[in-house]
């Protein structure tokens, strides 16, 4: 299964890909000559980051595995990067060593994390995995975003959810949201994230390479190189049964290095969608499938599982 993550084709993507969104007017320089491709040339790039035109090329060709610090800032400084782009370019660049073995484990939330979230009985909660997989989720998290799962399913390594996998592949998780494209864009911004960070965790490599492969969205998103961290921001959704929801979302980075996440949601009090939350809390207490599509159950839900968690 083919996917361009991690190596030295991944560093050599990010590069060109970052040149290619800016002009040599936007940097100051003067451009002359036909261009066959849009951005700056490599030799302009190297002349703003104060390296030889050589060098920078063997950088970007994935033949110089050495790179300073400080050369690695100056062309995240010439490249205008986010600090997110520059801490992506830095592991791409210098990547960490591996860890033996633990990116191949199946991975679990703690169970100090779980009773946590259970606890929280009016916010919805979900524990996420370095791959986006689901860990744990409170009946709250579950039956928002995917009440046509099983509700045990996120303890089953075999086919555990994969909110990334859910987004691009299961409809039923597309109609949630209402700015789909917004949620594709900031999914696959996390993943390249994680891609740079864990590059030799061999589950994560088999997944972008699934969703290169099954969905041509995804591989076009992907190929632009987005790259953002998540920390918080607002869910535009479309629930089956209690209609549209805006959410406010929080993600909490768990301690340990391990990439787990707590995600959050929270409506405005007294709103509507607060009053929204309220009706699905109801449903779950009275025994209703409140997130459950008729027709829909754990089978048909594990199209959207993960087997490499």
């Amino acid at each position: 299964m083919h996917s361009d993550h991690g190596g030295r084709g991944e560093l050599a993507d990010f590069l060109r890909s970052r040149r290619a969104r800016l002009r040599p007017e936007d940097v100051g320089l003067v451009s002359y000559g036909a261009r066959r491709v849009p951005g700056l040339r490599r030799e302009e790039l190297a002349q703003l980051a104060g390296v030889s035109p050589i060098y920078y090329t063997r950088l970007e060709q994935g033949q110089s595995t050495n790179a300073s610090e400080s050369v690695i800032e100056a062309i995240a400084r010439a490249l205008a990067l986010t600090e997110d782009e520059r801490t992506y370019l830095h592991e791409l660049a210098r990547p960490r060593p591996a860890k033996r073995r633990r990116a191949q484990r199946a991975e679990a939330a703690r169970p100090g994390i779980e009773k946590l979230i259970t606890a929280m009985k009016d916010v919805p909660a979900i524990v996420l995995g370095r791959r986006s997989e689901v860990l744990a989720w409170n009946e709250l998290g579950h039956l928002l975003f995917a009440g046509h799962y099983d509700r045990a399913a996120p303890r089953r390594a075999v086919d555990r959810p994969n909110l990334t996998r859910m987004l691009f592949l299961d409809p039923h998780t597309r109609e949630l949201y209402r700015r789909w494209d917004e949620e594709a864009s900031r999914a696959v911004a996390s993943l390249r994230v994680a891609a740079g960070r864990y590059s030799d965790d061999a589950f994560l490599t088999a997944l972008i390479g699934e969703l290169i492969v099954k969905s041509p969205e995804f591989a076009a998103c992907w190929a632009k190189h987005p790259v953002q961290v998540c920390g918080a921001g607002t869910k535009y959704l479309h629930h089956p049964v209690i209609g549209d929801l805006e959410l406010d979302y929080e993600v909490l980075h768990l301690p340990e290095d391990d990439g787990h996440r707590l995600l959050t949601y929270t409506a405005v009090p007294g709103s509507s969608h607060a009053a929204a939350l309220e009706l699905l809390k109801a449903s779950a207490q009275a025994g209703t499938p409140g997130g459950t599509r008729p027709g829909k159950g754990a089978a048909s839900a594990r199209s959207g599982a993960t087997a490499g968690s």
